[in-house]
């Protein structure tokens, strides 16, 4: 028998201000059923898939049976996932006689078994001839490619949505990292003991949001472009920027330190990204949402940025300005007064 103040730190509740799940040491989980099911119908419902001569869609999910829980035993994250997913797709040759055509890609075993490129995608049409067989094999081609990566999204955000608040931190046990401005990330690289201290010991990281407005003198497909385009993306950022401007499409800028992709593009209205930095500790992305508003003369920004690790919070609002919003002005001349270029 323990001695009176010796007993097993598992049940210590004064180890925890809360008394909940001491050390992390009992069984608990989360139904993320729900959750994914409606991911699933966000981030394939009008995906398209596009080349020169075809133009294909995701039209909706037409069948999603399966489920998903996170789990947390003695400290460690578990998530078990198993869907069947059913998806109706369109698609026409990009020329004004070729008419439209139908057809089914079926996914039937998504899980945490099977490696993302093992999963089994099939695509098949609703009606055979030359035209609907040249869709499906661009389908079979392309477009499981970039069905694949978009269940890589769900899995990533399966894993960042549901290890929130799962694993709970020690008491006493504060992980810090430090963060430096993403355009000269090159002369920093993180300790791996910064980074590890975070993911094995589950710590909420401490999050804020950063609220921009921003006025630029240009109308508002210009400027759309400029945040869209990788040639003129490059122009700003002044190094190599890769940017897929479609929904699911990534990013990635200055060698790859600030990368993420596309949740949703409304031309010349709107633009969502799931957005991070390489030095952030791994899988955590903050939400990206910037707005235009074509104006009289001018088009108004608003930009709001959700889940950026406090401790970055003044330095990343500089950023913006210094690395974005200005060196854009400077770069295409988007500070001056549209009346004085005319």
């Amino acid at each position: 028998m323990a001695k009176w103040g010796e007993g097993d730190p598992r049940w210590i509740v004064e180890e925890r201000p809360d008394a909940t799940n001491v050390n992390n040491w009992h069984w608990t989980e989360k139904n993320a059923t729900p959750w994914s099911k409606d991911r699933f119908h966000h981030l394939f419902k009008n995906l398209t898939i596009d080349d020169k001569n075809i133009s294909c869609t995701i039209e909706s999910v037409e069948k999603c049976s399966g489920e998903a829980t996170a789990n947390n035993r003695k400290g460690k994250l578990i998530f078990f996932y198993e869907w069947d997913l059913l998806l109706k797709w369109k698609g026409c040759l990009l020329n004004p006689n070729s008419s439209l055509h139908t057809g089914k890609i079926s996914i039937p075993n998504l899980s945490e078994e099977n490696d993302l490129n093992d999963i089994e995608i099939t695509v098949t049409i609703d009606e055979s001839n030359d035209t609907s067989e040249n869709l499906k094999q661009f389908m079979y081609n392309v477009g499981r490619e970039k069905i694949r990566h978009i269940l890589g999204v769900y899995i990533t955000e399966l894993k960042e949505e549901y290890s929130k608040n799962l694993i709970l931190p020690k008491k006493d046990n504060v992980a810090t990292i430090k963060y430096r401005e993403f355009a000269n990330l090159n002369q920093y690289e993180p300790q791996k003991s910064e980074i590890s201290s975070v993911s094995s010991l589950g710590c909420k990281l401490d999050v804020c949001t950063i609220s921009i407005e921003e006025d630029f003198q240009c109308c508002a497909n210009d400027l759309y472009n400029v945040l869209t385009k990788s040639s003129m993306v490059a122009a700003f950022t002044r190094s190599d920027a890769k940017v897929d401007a479609s929904r699911g499409g990534q990013f990635n800028l200055y060698g790859g330190q600030v990368h993420g992709y596309f949740e949703e593009l409304v031309p010349e209205k709107k633009i969502r990204l799931r957005w991070r930095l390489k030095s952030w500790p791994s899988e955590h992305y903050s939400n990206v949402v910037i707005e235009l508003e074509e104006m009289k003369n001018y088009t108004q920004m608003k930009l709001i940025q959700t889940g950026v690790p406090a401790s970055e919070h003044d330095v990343m609002k500089a950023n913006w300005y210094r690395y974005y919003w200005h060196s854009i002005k400077q770069t295409f001349g988007f500070g001056v007064p549209l009346a004085d270029v005319l």
